[in-house]
């Protein structure tokens, strides 16, 4: 027996004669911690588990599963002529690595009070540039990496200090020299330019639209100031071991508004990205 979908359902009650909507194209792996970008009917209106999510005028628009993510989800579209599709997503679970680490002095594991309320400040800056809306079609684009380089940290993995869980990493940290070059990987306006945050020094977001931005802890040196226009690959930072940071690296990050997710989730891999490189000279 043939399946019918709810779309068709739809068709035969509503009406005799219809037009059967092509389905979601969905860019992305269906994984806790992924990014994914997706494709409709312009006029489409889009809903992740009854959150209605902001389509672009052709039908591009984005959406994410956080670390922790549930494992069924539900995507609802309704198209421009009011006929409903629902869409079961079955999500992948991700394993994370946990390290444990003893003997962490008093004052690492909590900073003074006055470091403390810095912090605070820093953390609403950057919620606040996380939360604008921008309505830019860049977010739906290919990203590329940043920079390409060994990569010595993980998005979810999680330090348990002293018996203590930390809280988890959302970037992907990539090892590289002070004073190494660090590009947009897509076209983007700079919502946040700090050179020294108490947690991660030197610090940038790109917002490439529609809730989709790019954070870049770390860095030594900034090359651009809040409002300014970016395209992809163009310079914008060097790499640095600024605020809490045991050497230098790039931690990258990509949040679909306060939702952090995984950088690796939107680019080839890396070693894909440093064959094209060598490849181009």
């Amino acid at each position: 027996m043939n399946k019918i979908t709810p779309m068709i359902i739809g068709c035969i009650a509503s009406t005799l004669s219809c037009v059967v909507h092509a389905q979601v194209a969905l860019t992305g792996v269906l994984q806790q911690g992924a990014l994914i970008r997706a494709k409709v009917q312009p006029g489409t209106r889009a809903f992740l588990n009854d959150q209605e999510i902001k389509v672009n005028e052709l039908g591009q628009f984005a959406f994410g599963f956080p670390r922790e993510a549930a494992l069924t989800q539900l995507l609802k579209l309704i198209y421009p002529d009011g006929l409903t599709e629902l869409k079961p997503l079955k999500i992948k679970e991700k394993q994370y690595k946990i390290q444990r680490i003893t003997g962490i002095s008093k004052k690492i594991m909590k900073p003074d009070p006055k470091a403390q309320a810095r912090a605070i400040k820093d953390s609403q800056q950057v919620k606040a540039a996380r939360a604008e809306f921008r309505p830019s079609n860049a977010f739906y684009e290919p990203f590329i990496w940043p920079l390409t380089g060994r990569i010595s940290g993980v998005y979810g993995s999680q330090r348990v200090y002293n018996g203590k869980p930390g809280n988890p990493h959302y970037g992907v940290d990539v090892a590289a020299k002070t004073g190494t070059v660090v590009v947009a990987p897509a076209d983007g306006v700079i919502s946040l330019s700090e050179p020294d945050m108490f947690y991660s020094g030197g610090t940038m977001i790109i917002d490439h639209g529609y809730g989709v931005n790019s954070s870049f802890l770390h860095l030594s040196k900034l090359y651009v100031e809040e409002g300014q226009t970016v395209k992809q690959g163009q310079k914008v930072g060097e790499v640095g071991a600024t605020g809490r940071a045991t050497g230098p690296h790039l931690d990258w990050r990509i949040n679909w508004f306060q939702m952090r997710l995984d950088p690796t989730s939107v680019v080839p891999s890396m070693q894909t990205a440093i064959n094209r490189a060598s490849a181009d000279r």
